[in-house]
């Protein structure tokens, strides 16, 4: 995000300056990801699940980059014709992100699902399964292989039209679509894949935290609790 956008923050925050050192802050020690990490395994319990989770679904999406963004950053999609940044992401069954990996649109879905597969393993060694679609090929489910996780590809039954859930798979398709309802990611704006990569951890985040609270008031709703009167008879 540049500069002038980040001046726009709402006047009840803090300071731009002090509002962006913490969120490169917690970016760059992992603190982004540990607080996101932590809130869904409250969602899991919430939902009778354990913590960790066994299979894992990945799927990549490319979207356009902002006008400045670094173009050493963005590259071409050859498969969808479109310039810009590659998101990939790892959900477990219930289509909580597991993992996130940003690059540029151009590079093979082949080296990003491997670097999926790596943090996955990584974060989640419970994962023993993972289901992909045909635009993760060989290489990846040999990678999956030496870290004892079975990569299996699964595609639309032939001959169906139509939208149609494709078993497995479905989850990921629809944590794509909620996290395209946060104006900041319907296009790339930031400066580094590393910004882009925590801005999906921060709406992800949001979407745990409205799971496991439910409808809240808000201090704007008509019904709300009035606030006590400080002024003097």
């Amino acid at each position: 995000m540049k500069k002038a956008q980040w001046e726009y923050l709402p006047h009840d925050l803090p300071p731009m300056s002090a509002v962006y050192y913490y969120f490169a802050a917690w970016r760059d020690d992992g603190l982004t990801q540990t607080i996101h990490d932590l809130l869904r395994c409250r969602v899991r319990e919430k939902a009778g699940r354990g913590e960790d989770p066994s299979g894992v679904a990945m799927d990549s999406q490319t979207v356009h980059a902002a006008a400045g963004v670094p173009s050493e950053t963005t590259g071409l999609d050859p498969g969808k014709k479109s310039r810009g940044r590659k998101r990939a992401i790892a959900t477990d069954t219930l289509g909580l992100i597991i993992a996130v990996v940003v690059t540029a649109a151009s590079v093979h879905d082949n080296a990003v699902g491997i670097e999926l597969l790596d943090q996955v393993a990584i974060d989640n060694p419970s994962v023993e399964a993972a289901w992909v679609d045909a635009g993760f090929k060989r290489q990846v489910a040999d990678h999956g292989e030496m870290l004892g996780i079975t990569v299996e590809t699964v595609q639309r039954e032939p001959g169906t039209t139509g939208f149609a859930p494709i078993p497995r798979r479905w989850v990921v398709e629809q944590t794509f679509g909620t996290l395209m309802l946060h104006r900041r990611l319907v296009r790339d704006y930031e400066k580094t894949t590393a910004s882009s990569r925590a801005h999906v951890y921060w709406a992800e985040t949001d979407r745990l935290t409205r799971r496991l609270t439910g409808t809240t008031s808000r201090w704007r709703d008509h019904d709300a609790p009035a606030l006590p009167s400080v002024m003097a008879a």
